[in-house]
């Protein structure tokens, strides 16, 4: 489907290719490593805001063009040039029996200030996922069936009343921005006080270790997120998935209580195989495994020599990783239903070698390094002039006036 502004008084506007593959991939590495529990059942979210919570900061870098591109792509389509403000920015997934009815996205009193929506698709439909397509009322299109990259932005009003089939297998991901004229709205002033706040203290050594929230943010059940008596821990489900256990080789003393297991430091298994290579959390070891999804066979020959780091699991090893299953999962096969990928066997292929996941421990610190220095330097332009945006590093002053 080429750019199309379809029928004017239904002021909708499709763009595809917007994204490129390496865009989507990187913004899917960030959600399947930092998302929790979402909004609706079976819906898992990633906000900036999240991701500063968790000391993860600079992972807001690589969002910043992509906001800057699709506010003027909006802006210039429904001529509201300077007149908008970035209301929400996040990253959405749809598992298995997502799905939502025919409504508009300002359809809450709560919601009014949003005026446009953007919607960027990050996979594909038959490929990633099945289900999961978006359906217009009435105009043109009438369907959409998600292609990693393509973009459709439409007013957030009753001239654009949309629904999403239900997802049936796979993980549809999506990142989705609403617009408003209305200043006191704002994201970005809410996450430069946030930033402010989370980055005062840090140096660019230590900013980008990331640290979880509190237990039931990730803990998914069905229907009902806050239900603990049946259900699983979604960083534990995510490496799960992929092939891994965790072993934590602190002594819990029997503790059961999930926030505390999650920023004790954890070892990878898989099989009967461990690898002898700490990582912070189990949060630090899903953005490993994650990264290494992303970059896949690009960093095998990184790693000569994996065998002294892998060992074989002990039985007394194997009884705690099982007891540790029990409190961060009641049923295996839930999880899996969940997140199951219609590309499994491909990533999987991939997730599976220890020499890659060597090898993205180095990759990943270089990459989150090499963002924190960013965040760093253009922190003090964003807090003077109160907008997030990406800052020409040659600017002789913080003070400078040109924003773009």
């Amino acid at each position: 489907m080429s750019e199309v502004d379809f029928e004017p008084q239904h002021s909708r506007f499709f763009i595809p290719n917007f994204l490129s593959l390496d865009e989507c991939r990187e913004l899917e590495f960030i959600h399947k490593s930092s998302s929790t529990v979402g909004y609706r059942p079976n819906v898992f979210s990633s906000t900036l805001s999240h991701l500063i919570a968790t000391n993860s900061s600079h992972l807001v870098i690589p969002f910043i063009p992509i906001r800057e591109r699709l506010k003027d792509r909006l802006e210039e389509f429904f001529k509201c040039e300077y007149e908008l403000v970035i209301e929400f920015t996040g990253l959405i997934s749809w598992s298995k029996g997502a799905s939502i009815g025919w409504h508009s996205d300002d359809n809450r009193p709560y919601l009014k200030q949003r005026h446009f929506s953007a919607v960027c698709y990050l996979n594909t439909y038959g490929k990633d996922f099945s289900g999961g397509i978006f359906h217009f009322q009435d105009g043109e299109p009438k369907s959409i069936m998600p292609k990693a990259g393509d973009v459709v932005m439409y007013t957030a009003d009753h001239h654009n009343i949309h629904s999403v089939d239900e997802i049936t297998e796979g993980e549809r991901l999506t990142v989705a921005l609403w617009f408003s004229r209305d200043g006191s709205h704002d994201e970005d002033k809410k996450l430069i006080s946030l930033l402010s706040q989370h980055l005062l203290h840090k140096n660019v050594a230590d900013s980008y270790l990331p640290l979880p929230a509190s237990g039931n943010m990730y803990w998914f059940s069905h229907g009902q997120a806050s239900d603990c008596q049946f259900g699983f821990n979604i960083c534990w489900a995510r490496l799960h998935v992929l092939g891994y256990d965790i072993y934590i080789s602190q002594d819990s003393g029997g503790d059961s209580d999930v926030s505390d297991l999650l920023v004790k430091p954890v070892h990878l298994v898989r099989g009967s195989e461990l690898l002898d290579q700490e990582f912070v959390n189990i949060m630090h070891a899903l953005q490993v495994v994650h990264f290494y999804c992303w970059k896949g066979s690009a960093l095998l020959d990184k790693v000569s020599n994996t065998d002294s780091k892998v060992v074989k699991v002990t039985n007394v090893q194997r009884e705690k990783i099982s007891d540790l299953n029990s409190v961060l999962s009641n049923n295996e096969d839930f999880a899996s239903k969940v997140f199951c990928n219609m590309l499994s066997e491909e990533n999987r292929s991939i997730c599976f070698d220890w020499s890659g996941i060597l090898a993205a421990v180095a990759a990943w610190e270089d990459y989150a390094l090499n963002l924190s220095q960013k965040i760093h330097l253009q922190f003090p332009y964003w807090k003077i002039h109160e907008s997030i945006y990406n800052v020409q590093l040659d600017e002789q002053c913080p003070c400078s006036t040109n924003k773009r």
